[in-house]
Formats: structure tokens, C-alpha cells, sequence
């Protein structure tokens, strides 16, 4: 007992220690947890980048079926197809006469 009350540097210069190995061991928490947060804000904005380009193609796909819908109904239509028949591939009625354009040189 004479040993701690005589030499009170010593105790002094033990809770310095243990202080610096506290703030080390609170530093490198603290580091990795900056690191950790850093690398999942960075997922996180991968992962919205693509739900943005995900809703970006369903969005086109859907206007595409909406598109193809609107084929399907006017196919379905005799008017429809005659104009296609015309316009796509030059047939005409009969009694009719095709009008031709000639492009000048």
C-alpha cells in the first residue's frame, strides 16, 4: 500500500494509458463506422439509380403494349386493313387505279 500512495505518478500515468487506449478504440469505431456509412450511401444510390431505370423501361414497355393493343384493335378493322394493304404494299381495288409519284433527278 505504500507503493501507491508513495509514487502517485505512476496511477497518474496508468489512467493516461487507459485513456489513450479508450479514445484509439473510440477513434477506429468511429472510422469504421464513417466507412461503413459512406459505402452504404453509396449502395443506396446504385440501388435508386436502377429502380429509376427499371421504372423508366416498364414505363416504356407499357406504352409499347399500349401501342400494340391499339394494332391488334385497328387490325381488326376492315377500313384498317385495306389502308395497309394500300399504303405498304401498293394494292389497289378493283376498278381502281394506282397514283404513282416519280421523283425527279
Amino acid at each position: 500500500m505504500t507503493t501507491a500512495s508513495a509514487n502517485p505518478s505512476s496511477s497518474h500515468a496508468g489512467s493516461k494509458r487507459r485513456l489513450k487506449l479508450w479514445l484509439m478504440f473510440v477513434i477506429l469505431f468511429m472510422g469504421w463506422a464513417l466507412y461503413t456509412f459512406a459505402t452504404q450511401v453509396s449502395h443506396q444510390s446504385q440501388a435508386e439509380e436502377k429502380l429509376a431505370a427499371a421504372k423508366n423501361k416498364i414505363t416504356e414497355t407499357n406504352k409499347q403494349t399500349d401501342a400494340l393493343a391499339l394494332e391488334v384493335k385497328r387490325l381488326n378493322d376492315p377500313e384498317y386493313i385495306g389502308l395497309k394493304a394500300t399504303q405498304e404494299l401498293g394494292m389497289v381495288k378493283k376498278g381502281e387505279r394506282p397514283i404513282e409519284v416519280l421523283q425527279q433527278p
